[in-house]
C-alpha cells in the first residue's frame, strides 16, 4: 500500500496534500486504457457509488462491492493513489445526515490510504411528504444562506473527525438561480473554508456550464474565490441539449475551460491534482487517441505552472 499521506498531515482541517499531478476519473469502460496507458496519468479518482451496491440504511452489510471493480482498484492502489470523489453523502439534506456513509468512507481510508477525499455542495436525499425519504439522483443546489452555512459547517467538521484525511466540497452546477440568497457561491465557499478548514474541489466545467446557462462571469468568480482552498480541479466536456449546455462529461474539454485552467493553475498553492472526467459511455466516441490528447494537454499545463508530480511509492 502506498504511503499517500504522512501521519502528521492527516489532521482535521489540514490541506497539506502531495502534488500528484494529472488524474483520470474511473469508469469501468476505461479499465483497459488505465491498465495499458498508466504512464499517462498519476492517480485515479473514483466515485465509490459506481463500484458498490448500496442496500440501504440499517442493513448489516449495506455496501456490497462489485468484485471486478474492487479488485481492479486494489491492484491500481499498489502503484498509484486512488482518491474517492463521492456523490452519496448528501451533505445538505435538511432531514438527516447519513453517518453510515461516513463509516464506509472511513473503511475506504483504511483500505486505500487516500491523500484527500471529496463530495458535492449539494443534496440528493429529501423527505417526501407522505412518501418517506426520496433519492432524487441529482446533485441539487443548496440555498446559500446562513442556515445552510451552519448546517454544512457542522457536518464538515464531523466528516473531518470521522475520516482522517482532508475533505473537499465541489462547487455545483446550476440550471436555475435561487432567489433571496445571503451569499454568492464564492463567498459561501470562502466562509465555509474559514470556519472549518474544508478544502475546495474546483470544477471548472461546472463553472463554464453556469456561465453558458446563467451568464456567470467566470473570471470574476475566480477572483472572488479563495484559491488557497483549492486542492483539486476538475475538467470535462459537455453538450448542448434543448436550449441548455449540460455537464454531461461527454467528450473533449472545451476551449474556455482550457483557458480557465491556464489562468487558475499558477494561483492555487495547495493544489494536489487536476482530474479529467469522462463518462464511460462516451469513451467510444472520444477514443484512445482523444483521451491521450486530453491527458497530454493537462500534463503540459501542469508542468508549466505546478511542481513536478510527487511519485508516491510504497
Amino acid at each position: 500500500m502506498h504511503a499517500a499521506l504522512a501521519a502528521d498531515e492527516a489532521v482535521t482541517g489540514s490541506l497539506a496534500v502531495p502534488k500528484l499531478g494529472v488524474g483520470l476519473a474511473y469508469q469501468a469502460q476505461l479499465q483497459p486504457f488505465m491498465e495499458a496507458k498508466g504512464e499517462t496519468f498519476d492517480f485515479i479518482e473514483v466515485v465509490p457509488e459506481v463500484v458498490w451496491n448500496d442496500l440501504g440504511p440499517g442493513k448489516a452489510a449495506r455496501y456490497v462491492h462489485e468484485a471486478g471493480a474492487h479488485a481492479f482498484l486494489d491492484a491500481q492502489s499498489q502503484a498509484r493513489p486512488v482518491v474517492p470523489h463521492s456523490i452519496g453523502l448528501s451533505i445538505g439534506s435538511a432531514h438527516r445526515f447519513d453517518r453510515e456513509h461516513l463509516d464506509q468512507m472511513a473503511r475506504w481510508q483504511e483500505w486505500l490510504r487516500f491523500p484527500w477525499h471529496s463530495d458535492h455542495l449539494a443534496f440528493h436525499l429529501a423527505q417526501g411528504e407522505g412518501q418517506g425519504e426520496v433519492n432524487l439522483n441529482l446533485t441539487m443546489p443548496l440555498p446559500l444562506d446562513g442556515e445552510t452555512l451552519e448546517l454544512v459547517s457542522a457536518r464538515v467538521l464531523e466528516v473531518q473527525q470521522r475520516v482522517r484525511a482532508p475533505f473537499l466540497l465541489e462547487n455545483n452546477v446550476y440550471y436555475f438561480e435561487l432567489a433571496g440568497q445571503d451569499y454568492d457561491e464564492p463567498t459561501f465557499l470562502n466562509t465555509l473554508h474559514r470556519q472549518t478548514g474544508c478544502g475546495l474541489l474546483l470544477d471548472l466545467h461546472n463553472l463554464h456550464v453556469n456561465a453558458c446557462n446563467l451568464g456567470w462571469n467566470t473570471h470574476r468568480y475566480l477572483d472572488r474565490l479563495d484559491l488557497d482552498a483549492v486542492v483539486e480541479i476538475h475538467v470535462a466536456g459537455g453538450m448542448q441539449f434543448d436550449g441548455f449546455y449540460l455537464d454531461a462529461h461527454s467528450g473533449s474539454v472545451p476551449r474556455p475551460v482550457w483557458s480557465l485552467l491556464e489562468a487558475v493553475l499558477p494561483r492555487c498553492p495547495n493544489l494536489g491534482g487536476v482530474v479529467f472526467e469522462l463518462f464511460g459511455t462516451w469513451y467510444g466516441k472520444l477514443g484512445e487517441e482523444g483521451l491521450l490528447r486530453q491527458l497530454g494537454r493537462m500534463r503540459e499545463k501542469w508542468a508549466r505552472h505546478q511542481p513536478q508530480p510527487e511519485r508516491v511509492v510504497a
